[in-house]
């Protein structure tokens, strides 16, 4: 695993199991072969604080970033697969 991988894993590690599921989910399985915008947007979502990251992975709330929105749509469907 790289310093990069190795760094996500730990900042995926929230806490509240369901953040940890979604999170740690989207990591193995996608986030190597996913394009660089989005891997930078998986940067910057692990970025925001608990409650409002819990409310975008959940589908509650909106942020004002498109490519946020995106990729919380996505962990979400990838999960429900």
């Amino acid at each position: 695993m790289n310093g990069t991988r190795a760094r996500l894993g730990w900042r995926c590690r929230r806490g509240t199991r369901e953040l940890d599921l979604l999170l740690a989910t989207y990591l193995e399985q996608a986030y190597d072969q996913a394009p660089v915008p989005e891997q930078a947007a998986f940067e910057s979502l692990l970025a925001l604080p608990d409650p409002e990251l819990a409310a975008l992975l959940s589908g509650t709330s909106v942020h004002p970033t498109a490519a946020l929105n995106a990729l919380a749509d996505k962990i979400r469907a990838q999960l429900a697969s």
